[in-house]
């Protein structure tokens, strides 16, 4: 019996470069798959309605869910997922962008290696991109930084392949709702990844400025506040060692005679200070993180029907 495929594809008015990913998913995507496939277009509230039908598609059929109001990228894919979840029989499902710089091809290496490792979801990890100098220049420091305060490694975005046997697990995992990769990552669900290239963008212009990507970043991180909580008091403590050996240092060179008067206190007491803020800051930010982790949190599987408008259906 074929496997069924869902792709859902989150979209904020690129209602054109959508029509025209629909064309590239008619052509590039392997027959077999294409025929087993649903759209799923979730509609982020966009403030421009459709000006064309939507493009011929070779799959099943378009599904157009609408939302109340504008969530962003990340809530209008667990949005998505919850509700293919609860409403339609879907033995994997596939998440890109509307703007066409998932490759609809790549869906192919996606299912091929999901073939492989059932039981994993596969992201879309890139070997080229295409943007300006100035983004991959940024990006690099992101992922340096996500490393560093995380201990994790992320390599991929949202352009991934969830399996049936995930799918449950994956819509209670809170942490989508704010961030989709790093949500999965937090919630150790088993993940592989292919190597793609990054497409160009189809149609229209990118939505995403420098603060739009500065605040995907930080939410990237924000899933997993506890562990970097703690490591920052960690790095708080270290610096305090730091700190409290040069003060040392410091009295030490009074006591022979070499400090200039007046700079040895006010330097030791200028280090004493840092060392304190810092460590009490750290702290502090700790046991805020404990005290959110006892709070309930948003489930996207039972809470996401509050921004459902709508489902229509296109064949």
């Amino acid at each position: 019996m074929p496997e069924n495929y869902v792709i859902i594809i989150p979209q904020f008015n690129d209602w054109e470069a959508l029509n025209l990913l629909i064309q590239k998913i008619n052509a590039d995507l392997n027959t077999p798959i294409l025929q087993n496939t649903t759209l799923l277009v979730v509609d982020d509230c966009s403030s421009r309605g459709r000006t064309e039908p939507f493009a011929a598609f070779g799959g099943k059929e378009i599904k157009l869910l609408r939302l109340y109001r504008n969530l962003g990228h990340q809530k209008a894919i667990a949005i998505g997922l919850s509700w293919v979840a609860e409403h339609l029989p879907a033995d994997k499902v596939i998440v890109m962008d509307a703007d066409g710089e998932d490759a609809p091809g790549d869906i192919n290496k996606l299912v091929a290696r999901s073939v492989e490792v059932p039981e994993k979801i596969i992201f879309a990890e890139r070997n080229k991109r295409t943007e300006g100098f100035l983004f991959r220049f940024f990006y690099v420091i992101y992922k340096y930084v996500f490393k560093l305060l995380t201990g994790k490694v992320i390599t991929f975005g949202n352009f991934s392949l969830v399996p049936q046997g995930r799918l449950q697990n994956l819509v209670r995992v809170s942490e989508i709702w704010n961030n989709y990769p790093g949500g999965i990552i937090k919630s150790r669900i088993p993940y592989d990844s292919v190597l793609t290239n990054r497409a160009t963008r189809l149609a229209g212009e990118s939505k995403m400025n420098f603060v739009s990507l500065v605040l995907h970043g930080l939410s990237a991180i924000s899933v997993m506040v506890d562990t970097t909580a703690v490591r920052i008091l960690i790095f708080s403590i270290f610096m305090s060692g730091i700190a409290i050996a040069f003060i040392f240092f410091i009295l030490f060179l009074k006591l022979i005679g070499n400090a200039t008067p007046g700079w040895a206190s006010t330097l030791g007491s200028t280090l004493m200070i840092l060392m304190l803020q810092s460590f009490l800051i750290s702290l502090f930010l700790v046991f805020m993180v404990l005290q959110y982790r006892s709070q309930q949190h948003f489930i996207p599987a039972v809470h996401y029907r509050d921004f459902v408008e709508k489902v229509e259906s296109f064949s």
